[in-house]
């Protein structure tokens, strides 16, 4: 019986408290959910690195690759047509001026000297005649033995002799000069380095048969792309190293910039004038760093930058809110350790430079730096 009663009694107890117990479960399921809205609305600030926006003098710069060239090189050709019987040079050959180089089969332009010959001594004989004829003509117009008109027709002879006497002179002196036209002449000294005829092939007139390299100063020449004079010229001043060995590079100057723009590559031409004492081999690959004209920019790690739905962004910091916001910027340029940024920023804007990985629109932020 008291066993009994003391169950019943506790049994009682029991259900006297279970309202309490309810209570208090309640009552820390709301304090817990209150922890976990307050967490929610007031998240502790993001700690992240910031850097003030500066702006900077920058030079944006390319490396192009060209070759060692000749300053003035010709195209030499043969002035008349005709087949080629002899060639003495090749490409590198170094000829020197006044080396005959190829010649064309000449038996017509021999005939037509012997042609000019003949026909000069013809003349030469005709005037010898006609000369003695008008000296006894002269004496006898003197001596009143014949009549006046006859001396003057005898004078009439000679100077009409003596007129084709010239004609024939400049005639052969026309075919020895076709003639001399059938032998291909450097012009100065120099190097061979392009060869565009063969032995036995027919050439014409003023076509190009070797391509010669002027002896004397000489040009690094590159190709650069368009895009690289949207801001302007290049500066004047050039490095220019040999491909094969950085350690020979020499300060050079430009000297030419082509004023048209090659349609099928899309480059324009710039010659680099070497000094007297860089005169490497010719055809020498070369590397040259040009550079535009400085421009100025607020130059950023890539660190600092983000996406805004595909573009460039980086976050800002509002230094009064303590909080970020997202920026589209304008990058001018992507350089090899950091890019450069010219619309979307001003000067002392705060930018987050790590930490922006996880960042939100408007979360507060703690940051490190200036």
């Amino acid at each position: 019986m008291n066993g009994v009663g003391s169950f019943l009694v506790a049994t009682l107890a029991e259900q006297k408290m279970q309202p309490f117990r309810l209570l208090g479960i309640g009552l820390a399921c709301a304090y817990l959910a209150s922890c976990e809205d307050q967490a929610r609305v007031a998240p502790p600030p993001q700690q992240v690195r910031v850097v003030p926006a500066t702006t900077a003098q920058y030079q944006p710069g390319a490396e192009i690759t060209g070759e060692v060239k000749a300053r003035i090189q010709t195209e030499l050709s043969f002035r008349i047509s005709g087949r080629v019987i002899q060639r003495w040079v090749d490409v590198g050959s170094h000829v020197h001026a006044g080396e005959v180089l190829a010649r064309l089969h000449d038996v017509e332009q021999q005939a037509d000297v012997s042609v000019a010959r003949a026909a000069l001594e013809s003349a030469q004989a005709i005037v010898n005649q006609k000369m003695l004829a008008f000296e006894r003509a002269e004496k006898l117009a003197q001596a009143q033995v014949i009549a006046q008109q006859v001396f003057d027709e005898s004078r009439k002879d000679l100077t009409s002799a003596q007129a084709s006497l010239e004609a024939a002179k400049a005639a052969l002196a026309t075919a020895l000069d076709a003639l001399s036209y059938t032998e291909l002449k450097a012009d100065t000294d120099g190097i061979i380095t392009a060869r565009n005829i063969e032995v036995g092939q027919v050439v014409s007139a003023a076509q190009s048969a070797f391509t010669l390299a002027h002896d004397g100063p000489r040009d690094a020449v590159f190709d650069v792309f368009e895009a690289f004079f949207l801001g302007g010229p290049p500066s004047a001043d050039v490095e220019v190293a040999p491909v094969g060995d950085r350690a020979l590079q020499v300060h050079a100057g430009i000297r030419e910039v082509s004023p048209v723009i090659d349609t099928k590559a899309g480059t324009i031409r710039i010659k680099v004038g070497f000094p007297q004492d860089a005169q490497w081999p010719l055809g020498t690959p070369v590397v040259g760093k040009l550079r535009s004209s400085p421009r100025k920019g607020i130059v950023l790690s890539y660190s600092a930058i983000a996406s805004a739905k595909g573009e460039p962004a980086v976050w800002l910091v509002d230094s009064e809110s303590r909080s970020v916001s997202l920026r589209k910027v304008t990058v001018a340029r992507y350089r090899k350790n950091d890019f450069v940024v010219t619309g979307g920023i001003a000067p002392n804007d705060l930018i987050v430079t790590d930490g922006g990985k996880f960042l939100k629109e408007g979360q507060a932020v703690a940051w490190e730096g200036k």
